[in-house]
C-alpha cells in the first residue's frame, strides 16, 4: 500500500510489457450494472452509493479499514470475481501473446494474501519504508497518521513480502532511481526470454 506499485506497472508497461491491474478488475466488477455492486450495497448500506450509482470508495475504505469483519466481508464478496477475472486475462494472454509482448505484469496489491504466487512465474516486490508509505497515505487519501499506520498494518508486513520477491523494487528515492531498478529487472527478464 502506498508503495508506488502502479508507477512501477506502468515503467513496466512502457518497456512492452502488457499490463493487467487488479485494481482496475476491482473498479470493474464495481460497475453500476455488476452484481457485486448490489452485494457490497446490501451489506454496507445503498447510502454508501453515489449520485450516479458508484462506490463511495474512500467511505468505503473507511468502514473496512476500521472494522476486519467489514473487511473480510467485503473481500468475500468481491476477491472471487476479481480473481476470476485476473486468472481468465493471465490465461488469456499466455495463450496468445505476440512475438511483441512476451511479457505480462500483473499489479496484484494482495498477490501473497490471496494465495495468487503460481499465477506468476516471476514476483516484483514494490517496497518503501513505512514511513514514506505513511506520508504517502496521509497525503494521497488524507488520511491521520493513526489511519495510515492501520491501512498499513492491516496487510502482510512488507519484510515478509521481501522475502517471497524474486526482485525488489525500492521507490524511497525518487523516480529516476525506480525507473533504474526497473530497467535492470527487465534486462533481466529479456535475457531469460532469449535463453528460453
Amino acid at each position: 500500500m502506498a508503495t508506488g506499485k502502479t508507477t512501477v506497472a506502468r515503467m513496466f508497461a512502457k518497456l512492452g510489457a502488457e499490463l493487467v491491474s487488479a485494481d482496475e478488475i476491482a473498479r470493474e466488477v464495481l460497475s453500476v450494472e455488476s452484481s457485486v455492486l448490489a452485494r457490497v450495497a446490501e451489506r454496507f448500506g445503498s447510502d454508501l452509493l453515489l449520485p450516479d450509482g458508484t462506490v463511495d470508495r474512500s467511505r468505503l475504505a473507511a468502514i473496512i479499514f476500521s472494522d476486519p469483519k467489514a473487511r473480510e466481508d467485503l473481500n468475500s464478496i468481491m476477491h472471487p470475481e476479481i480473481i476470476t477475472r485476473l486468472q481468465r486475462r493471465i490465461e488469456r494472454f499466455r495463450e496468445f501473446q505476440d512475438a511483441d509482448r512476451r511479457v505480462m505484469v500483473a499489479e496484484i496489491p494482495l498477490l501473497f494474501e490471496c494465495g495468487l504466487q503460481s499465477l506468476a512465474d516471476k514476483v516484483v516486490v514494490v517496497a518503501a519504508e513505512q514511513g514514506t508509505q505513511e506520508d504517502r497515505l496521509i497525503s494521497r487519501d488524507r488520511l491521520s497518521r493513526e489511519q495510515a499506520l492501520a491501512r498499513i498494518a492491516s496487510q502482510m508486513s512488507l519484510e515478509d513480502k521481501v522475502a517471497c520477491a524474486d526482485w525488489v523494487v525500492w521507490t524511497d528515492s525518487g523516480e529516476e532511481h525506480t525507473e533504474r531498478q526497473v530497467r535492470d529487472i527487465w534486462s533481466e527478464i529479456a535475457d531469460g526470454l532469449q535463453v528460453g
